[in-house]
């Protein structure tokens, strides 16, 4: 296998890991709020988010940026719950600022968070050139992303038809229920690991 080859099995292997399930739970609370006729949205969202956190990895893995690890494992769990708490105040996402076009920026913003959080383990393995395995890193966390969004397109598909068949309570819709337990349930996660992680 070439390095670049190395490096975008690496970069993919490291976000479909069970100890990347903080990163999983980002992308699943960004993609609670779509439907799968929203896929384009989404995907942007999510490649904002890619940008983000490549340009953090780029400068921490240069040297450029040195945050503390502790202070990064502490704030990638808090942009959880932010994101979820979006989840839950903002109803419809076409009828806010920018037609809710801020989303990719929010995702961008946060994303330079998780760029540092990869930067530690990518780091230890550089030997001399870094524009090749940064790049193919990358590449492969692109492609991981995609993967993890698909399998919870399908969960959340899935999650949508159970709602609908429990449906009681007129007014809210499905969607909006689905919103309401996903952001729930992933934010009650990422708050403990922010109380576990706290570096005060």
């Amino acid at each position: 296998m070439s390095e670049l080859g190395v490096f975008v099995t690496l970069g993919f292997r490291h976000i479909v890991d069970l100890e990347a399930l903080d990163h999983i739970l980002f992308l699943v609370a960004l993609a609670a709020t779509y439907r799968v006729r929203d896929w384009r949205d989404a995907l942007w969202v999510v490649s904002a988010f890619t940008v983000g956190h490549s340009v953090t990895l780029a400068l921490a893995v240069t040297g450029a940026l040195v945050l503390s690890p502790r202070l990064v494992e502490f704030l990638i769990p808090l942009t959880i719950v932010a994101t979820c708490a979006e989840n839950l105040v903002v109803r419809e996402q076409r009828r806010i600022g920018w037609r809710g076009g801020y989303r990719p920026v929010f995702a961008a913003v946060f994303g330079l968070v998780h760029g540092a959080g990869f930067a530690s383990y990518l780091r230890s393995l550089f030997v001399d050139r870094i524009a090749l395995p940064l790049f193919g890193f990358n590449v492969g966390i692109e492609l991981g992303q995609v993967v993890v969004l698909v399998l919870g397109a399908v969960a959340l598909a899935a999650l949508d038809r159970l709602l609908a068949l429990a449906a009681t309570r007129r007014g809210a819709s499905v969607l909006r229920w689905r919103v309401i337990a996903v952001s729930a349930a992933v934010a009650l996660i990422a708050a403990r690991w922010a109380v576990e992680r706290s570096p005060f």
